[in-house]
């Protein structure tokens, strides 16, 4: 398929720029593969679509303040850098993206916060914009984690125009976050809160928490007009024995099995056996799902209203079916759903 076809027009005023008062309260489509089918409902009415012994396999990586902001030694300037991974932990090397990027060139030094109580050195160029920094910094490993919470930013998609406040670090994470990595949420995750997860496991249904930890890559765009030769940049991503049993033991019984979110379904597309049945796995996943694509494992998706043409929204249509997909966008904008990180949800059965 063509990148083109993925092109639409979106209203500004339907990109969320808050969450919703309370998680589950955002509204939620519901798209029916095999009728066409469009309902709209809201997420806490997931409960009725779900029954004993089907199973939710949701994505556990935590969001880290990756946005911080220091000054250049010498001239002052502002410098945005974007940490992306850490490279090496005892000698504090990080991956990172910085703004203005021209100004920044190997063997600056950069000073964060106010007393300057960070102080990192760049050490080589990545890519146009990326940087690889040094952070000199002789404490202890607890002491410079501290810091980086203190001087780091909860790290809102630029798409948002405001400053991120006090309420985003809880909201722009999961409730059930827990192993950090992530310099964007896993969104589909935000509409979970701790009271529908509690009715849902009472009503019977197992969580399987996964982890793949969502970097840039999700949100760079796609600049070839041939799907097949993009190229989508690697995400770490870690699927442990005990989500394995709850997976496979919903596929044996003939149950549900719902991924909650694209980066969720991306990571069980990069390990299954010959028998489609999920294994552990640890690594690097760069798999792009884009139309047409046979899904081995869920039968059900989660997802947020995503961009044109990109690659969540791609992967949405390679699960929904393309012409249903685009129907069920042409619906939302015509009903003013909420488009991306902070917006409504889309159940696909």
């Amino acid at each position: 398929m063509k990148l083109s076809q993925f092109q639409f027009d979106l209203p500004l005023n339907l990109v969320a720029q808050h969450p919703a008062k309370k998680r589950e309260d955002a509204r939620m489509m519901v798209v029916h593969r095999h009728t066409g089918e469009i309902e709209n409902k809201h997420f806490r009415d997931i409960l009725d679509y779900f029954d004993d012994k089907d199973a939710f396999v949701v994505n556990n990586t935590k969001v880290f303040p990756a946005r911080m902001y220091g000054r250049k030694e010498k001239t002052g300037a502002k410098i945005e850098v974007f940490l992306l991974r850490e490279l090496n932990k005892p000698n504090r090397l990080w991956d990172v993206i910085v703004d203005p990027a021209r100004k920044i060139r190997v063997g600056n030094k950069l000073y964060f916060g106010e007393n300057e109580e960070l102080v990192a050195e760049v050490i080589d160029n990545t890519t146009s914009r990326g940087r690889t920094i040094k952070f000199l910094w002789e404490g202890e490993e607890d002491a410079f984690r501290a810091q980086l919470e203190v001087l780091g930013e909860t790290p809102l998609p630029k798409y948002i125009k405001r400053k991120p406040d006090e309420d985003d670090k809880e909201r722009y994470q999961t409730v059930y976050a827990k192993h950090e990595g992530a310099v964007a949420a896993p969104t589909a995750g935000l509409h979970f809160s701790r009271e529908l997860i509690k009715r849902l496991e009472i009503k019977g249904i197992r969580f399987a928490e996964i982890t793949l930890h969502t970097g840039l890559g999700t949100f760079r765009p796609i600049e070839v007009e041939d799907l097949s030769k993009h190229k989508m940049d690697a995400e770490y991503f870690r699927i442990e024995e005990p989500a394995c049993k709850i997976v496979n033991k919903a596929k044996e019984t003939n149950h549900r099995i719902c991924a909650i979110g694209t980066t969720t379904m991306r990571a069980m597309e990069s390990s299954f056996t010959a028998h489609k049945m999920l294994k552990p796995a640890e690594g690097w996943t760069n798999t792009f799902i884009h139309p047409p694509h046979q899904f081995n494992i869920a039968d059900s998706l989660v997802t947020n209203f995503h961009l044109p043409k990109t690659s969540l929204m791609i992967m949405t249509a390679a699960f929904a079916g393309y012409d249903l997909a685009v129907e069920a966008y042409k619906k939302a904008i015509k009903d003013k759903y909420r488009f991306f990180s902070y917006g409504d949800a889309l159940l696909i059965l």
